[in-house]
């Protein structure tokens, strides 16, 4: 039966594109998999954390999209000829989203390192020089895709680098598999090695180029991407600005008030700026499909501007603590009505797992005054992100007519875990500990469209 915790609350959702995942496995046009299916009536931000979902007892697929959710005997009933795959009291929910992540900084995750900028030139630009090779950017990507898939992360959006070799491996790989993700060939016109510099021209010319290629391929989308301002004349950013409005179904992602150090950069090399948000807005740079990553440092001025635009701010818990870029104010900037989105930032993050990025997000809240419940994190990781991403009505619930990208999280995958949730009497008391110590080990099974996911380290 459905489990109500909040009352229903029906909520139209538009159709968007979407493939279906290429494959040579034989799959039934119906799936009926039964478990513990989550959904989201609400953002728990919203009402009561523990009245914002619904427990459902099995989800029904249809060519790629959730088709019903609800109770096993009803659904059966409707579709008797569907394959039914049984989880038993595995979670069945969205797939994870990764708003912000540097996929070719792969290799180089939990590299040790002092401050932001001692870690870019120290590791990343080194590693980022290595993907004008498009035979190197593609086996990264292919890696890249395989790990984040093993952690239950169906949905991405990352940085590449500059060399448009880099975008074309990540989306190529990622259309492969049927996969949703949002990327952008990283743009930089100063203060980096040469090899990674590009122009304001060049920029836009090619940033133009790899949207009229890829943007709505598939379920592929394209991120304008200036790396932030340190590293871009104000002509780029200009230049980037002038793309965005030609094309503002765009997201459009960068970095805003990571570390102190930066913030002061951002100042000298920009003096006649307000502040640091307001480089981004005078070069036409600040609008709701923004993504900025880290938001730590805000001024009162940029926090109220950013909520007025309704821009997203995406947090890196794993990476604000690795580099030691500060604490993310969840609670605070929640009730300023900020949008937000969760993210992982790898390689400056420590982990590819988003249940990982969870529990940092758990304990910065515990130390910045805000207890954050389960069901709160869970939106973040799914729903939330995908508002972020303006993708709501694709991805990020199990709720009809959107996209059967989901994760089955195994409860018990571990003998530390298995023990304490034993004890539960709540799901969310069952799942809580999964999120604070799980990892790969508890995504039992992972659909992109409708079909099983296999990667190649699973």
């Amino acid at each position: 039966m459905t489990t109500p915790i909040y009352p229903a609350r029906l909520t139209a959702y538009r159709h968007c594109a979407h493939s279906r995942l290429s494959t040579s496995l034989p799959m039934t046009d119906e799936i009926l998999l039964t478990g513990r299916v989550l959904s989201f009536d609400a953002s728990p931000f919203d009402v009561p954390a523990q009245s914002a979902a619904r427990l459902h007892e099995a989800v029904l697929i249809r060519n790629g999209r959730i088709a019903a959710v609800g109770d096993l005997a009803g659904l059966a009933d409707r579709a008797p000829r569907a394959q039914r795959v049984d989880h038993g009291k595995a979670v069945i929910c969205a797939g994870f989203i990764d708003a912000h992540a540097h996929y070719p900084q792969t290799g180089i995750i939990a590299s040790w390192g002092k401050r932001l900028i001692d870690w870019l030139e120290t590791y990343t630009f080194p590693e980022e020089g290595r993907f004008g090779d498009p035979a190197y950017a593609a086996g990264v990507a292919e890696r890249y895709l395989d790990l984040t898939l093993s952690h239950g992360t169906t949905t991405i959006a990352s940085f590449c680098t500059v060399h448009s070799a880099s975008v074309e491996a990540l989306f190529a790989a990622a259309q492969r598999r049927g996969q949703r993700v949002a990327a952008g060939k990283t743009c930089m016109d100063r203060n980096a090695p040469p090899g990674l510099r590009d122009t304001a021209q060049s920029a836009y010319d090619e940033s133009r180029a790899l949207i009229a290629r890829w943007h709505g391929a598939g379920r592929l989308s394209y991120a304008i991407t200036p790396r932030f301002a340190p590293t871009s004349t104000p002509e780029q950013l200009e230049a980037l600005g002038a793309l965005w409005q030609e094309h503002p179904d765009c997201l459009m992602q960068t970095h805003l008030s990571e570390q102190g150090e930066e913030i002061a950069w951002v100042k000298s090399l920009y003096p006649a700026a307000r502040d640091y948000l307001d480089v981004y807005e005078a070069h036409g740079l600040l609008g709701r499909r923004g993504l900025f990553g880290h938001a730590i440092h805000l001024e009162p001025r940029e926090r109220a501007r950013l909520a007025e635009v309704g821009a997203a701010l995406i947090h890196c818990p794993t990476s604000n603590t690795f580099i030691g870029s500060g604490l993310f104010e969840i609670g605070r900037r929640v009730a300023e009505g900020q949008r937000l989105g969760l993210a992982t930032d790898t390689g400056g993050g420590s982990s590819f797992s988003m249940l990982r990025t969870m529990a940092a997000t758990y304990e910065i809240g515990q130390l910045t005054g805000t207890a954050l419940h389960p069901a709160q994190l869970m939106w973040l990781a799914t729903a939330g992100s995908a508002s972020a991403l303006h993708m709501g009505d694709c991805i990020g619930n199990v709720a009809p007519g959107l996209d059967a990208d989901l994760v089955v999280l195994d409860l018990a995958s571990t003998p530390a875990i298995a023990q304490r949730s034993a004890r539960a009497e709540t799901l969310w008391e069952a799942l809580f500990p999964t999120i604070m110590m799980g990892d790969d080990r508890a995504v039992r099974e992972v659909r992109i469209a409708g079909r099983p996911v296999r990667s190649a380290i699973s």
